[in-house]
């Protein structure tokens, strides 16, 4: 019988982690949701979720790097893979779309319309300037972040990392291991310098400036998508650190390497979002 791997498709069997997954994010949303409305339970909630996520990421992780090296993977499944992480970036590019466009929606149409002599009967005293320092939701005055210091900072530490991931692929491509482990290695570490400014940023914002979430449209938008690209971060970080791993078990070679592909368009994406973010929520 003729036996042609090439049109070998692989379905795994039925997995349970999925719904330990669900659990933990079931976890982590009523751990929040108690935590911020002050009930004591939600600490333990919160710890339960990502205890639980991370045996899921650990376990799953676990079994498709195995099902890998097993070679149970060829054309077709390589091909499925790239097919679903590029609509997975996708449906992130419009995750990120949505929290852009309410940002435009607020400066270009709502403060404008709130400014106009009729909404000053309701609002008198409303300055219809970005970032609002008065108006409806305001209850504190605070400062806006600027964005030379940290955020500057923390651009150059992202634009570098990128530039560190193509260099590491360059090595994976020509076969230097010396090169490709530097290079992802450094990665990951810009991603976890741009995480801990990111959390001094927070401090400082809340601390100094008086800077938050209760700042009006403009400390709900700066903390949504800051706090939603740093989550990114977070997570291609941990996306490179175990394709970091990977490759010093020796698991990759210039022509199988997905995994490291997968993590690498992340992390551009997530590089490329911030830059947007820098110019709209910092910037202008």
């Amino acid at each position: 019988m003729h036996n042609d791997t090439s049109h070998h498709y692989f379905v795994p069997d039925p997995s349970r982690w999925p719904v330990i997954g669900a659990v933990a994010l079931f976890a982590l949303g009523l751990g929040g949701a108690f935590t911020v409305n002050g009930i004591a339970a939600g600490k333990f909630g919160l710890l339960l979720g990502v205890l639980i996520l991370l045996w899921m990421l650990f376990g799953w992780f676990g079994d498709v790097i195995r099902e890998s090296l097993s070679g149970r993977y060829q054309r077709r499944e390589d091909a499925s893979f790239r097919w679903g992480m590029s609509w997975f970036i996708f449906s992130e590019v419009m995750f990120f779309a949505a929290f852009f466009g309410a940002l435009f929606y607020v400066r270009t149409i709502s403060v404008p319309e709130l400014g106009n002599e009729l909404h000053q009967l309701l609002y008198p005293g409303f300055a219809a300037s970005w970032p609002l320092a008065t108006g409806p939701g305001i209850s504190a005055t605070y400062q806006a972040m600027g964005p030379w210091g940290l955020p500057a900072i923390n651009t150059l530490i992202l634009l570098s990392s990128g530039a560190t991931l193509t260099w590491a692929h360059w090595g994976l491509l020509s076969g230097s291991r010396r090169q490709l482990t530097g290079g992802l290695g450094l990665t990951v570490v810009l991603g976890a310098l741009f995480l801990g400014l990111q959390i001094y940023e927070y401090a400082h914002a809340m601390n100094e400036l008086g800077l938050s979430l209760a700042s009006g449209a403009y400390g709900m938008t700066f903390f949504m998508l800051t706090g939603f690209h740093g989550l990114h971060v977070l997570l291609g970080a941990i996306m490179l650190a175990v394709v970091w791993l990977r490759v010093l078990r020796g698991h990759f070679n210039a022509e199988h390497h997905f995994a490291f592909e997968a993590a690498a368009w992340y992390w551009h994406f997530v590089d490329v979002v911030w830059l947007i973010l820098f110019v709209f929520v910092y910037w202008l």
